[in-house]
């Protein structure tokens, strides 16, 4: 029996959110988008709790992300007046991941030697161009997908998604990085239950 498959997704796991997080410390945050159920009410709404398997967990058991994901979003929504139901919660929350390589080509830097000869014939002959090679630039770019559920009619209510590039060199604190995505998406959720 193998470790190497999930261990490769947990790292994966790790560097998504990473990413997020380091594009979310930048001057323009990770892209976020989001869409809801513009006919729901949200007011009627006043326990969540999660899926007995998240989308994060494909292996049989809660990864270090699932709790992570789950103690952010546990703030988030505590924070707005809903309270946890592990056994009949009327929203369930759940989430999902993936990261995926991007290949860019790039132009390269172009060199010249002056207008002309030394530049007496400006304005009669464009640069000269020593080199003008383009690049090939692979990474990796992560999304995750937080999703809301009407429990009861099994229907998505609202939905949330962060995509940034993943940068290995974030990989120091995956906690501070869930947290901090987590906080921008549900800067957007719309409602609050109705006390």
């Amino acid at each position: 029996m193998s470790f190497k498959p999930h261990f490769s997704r947990v790292a994966a796991a790790f560097a998504l959110f990473a990413a997020l997080f380091a594009a979310g410390c930048a001057t323009t945050g990770p892209k976020t988008r989001i869409d809801y159920d513009r006919s729901a009410d949200f007011s009627v709404y006043r326990t969540y709790g999660f899926p007995k398997e998240t989308g994060t967990d494909r292996g049989g058991y809660s990864t270090l992300v699932t709790s992570y994901l789950k103690s952010a979003m546990s703030s988030q929504m505590e924070a707005r007046g809903y309270k946890y139901s592990e056994d009949r919660p009327d929203l369930l929350v759940n989430f999902f991941m993936n990261t995926r390589e991007r290949t860019e080509l790039r132009p390269g830097p172009t060199a010249s030697l002056g207008y002309g000869y030394y530049g007496y014939r400006y304005g009669l002959y464009s640069a000269w161009p020593l080199y003008d090679e383009d690049r090939t630039v692979t990474y990796k770019i992560g999304t995750l997908n937080i999703d809301i559920v009407d429990a009861e009619k099994k229907q998505l209510v609202w939905e949330g998604v962060a995509e940034g590039r993943v940068n290995e060199e974030e990989l120091q604190n995956p906690k501070v990085a869930i947290n901090a995505v987590v906080t921008e998406l549900m800067r957007q959720y719309p409602g609050r239950p109705n006390m």
